[in-house]
C-alpha cells in the first residue's frame, strides 16, 4: 500500500491534522497494522517539501500545537494520477512458498511436510477471516474477502504442487 498516496486521498477529502489522519487511516486501512505517527509525519513532511501539501500555521489545542494539513494542486494530481490506473496484477513467480519448497526438495529435505504445515496455517487464518466477515463491518468483510480469496488460490497451488513434488524434486535436482 501506498501510504503517501493514501494520505493524499485522505486529505483530497478534508483538510487534516496529522493525529486524523492516523485515525482514519488506521480504521479504514490499517486492519492489524496501525500506520506509526512518525511514519505518519516523516510522509507528511515529504509531502510538504515536494509541494504536494501545505502544513498550515500550529494551531493551539489541548496538547501539543497542531498543523492542518491540506493537499496542494500538484498533490491532487498524483492522487488522481495514482486512483485511475490499474494495478499491476501480482503473478508471485517468486513467492516465497515456491521458494521453500524448491530449496527443500533440492536439499533432500520433505517438502510435502512443509506443504502440510503451510496449508494448515492458511485453513486457520481463513477461519479467522470467515468470521471477520461474518461479524465485522462492511470495510471488514471486503478486506476479509480479498484475503480468503488470496488464501484459497494458495490451498489450489499447495495442493497441485503436492500432486507434482515428484516430478519437481527430479527436475530440480539436476
Amino acid at each position: 500500500m501506498s501510504v503517501p498516496l493514501t494520505l493524499l486521498g485522505l486529505l483530497e477529502r478534508e483538510p487534516s491534522h496529522g493525529y486524523d489522519l492516523k485515525r482514519d487511516y488506521d480504521s479504514l486501512f490499517g486492519r492489524g497494522k496501525p500506520l506509526p505517527y512518525g511514519q505518519v509525519y516523516a510522509t507528511l513532511g515529504r509531502l510538504a517539501r515536494d509541494g504536494k501539501v501545505m502544513a498550515g500555521e500550529a494551531e493551539p489545542g489541548d496538547g501539543p500545537e497542531r498543523k492542518r494539513y491540506v493537499i496542494t494542486e500538484a498533490g491532487a494530481t498524483e492522487f488522481e494520477t495514482w486512483l485511475q490506473d490499474p494495478v499491476a496484477p501480482e503473478p508471485n513467480l517468486q513467492s516465497v512458498l515456491f521458494t521453500k519448497v524448491v530449496l527443500a526438495l533440492m536439499l533432500g529435505r520433505d517438502a510435502e511436510t512443509y506443504l502440510d504445515t503451510q496449508r494448515a496455517a492458511h485453513l486457520r487464518r481463513m477461519r479467522e477471516l470467515t468470521e471477520l466477515r461474518r461479524t465485522g463491518a462492511l470495510v471488514d468483510a471486503l478486506l476479509a474477502d480479498h484475503g480468503l480469496f488470496h488464501l484459497e488460490a494458495d490451498l489450489r497451488w499447495i495442493d497441485l504442487t503436492v500432486a507434482r513434488l515428484d516430478a519437481l524434486a527430479t527436475e530440480v535436482r539436476s
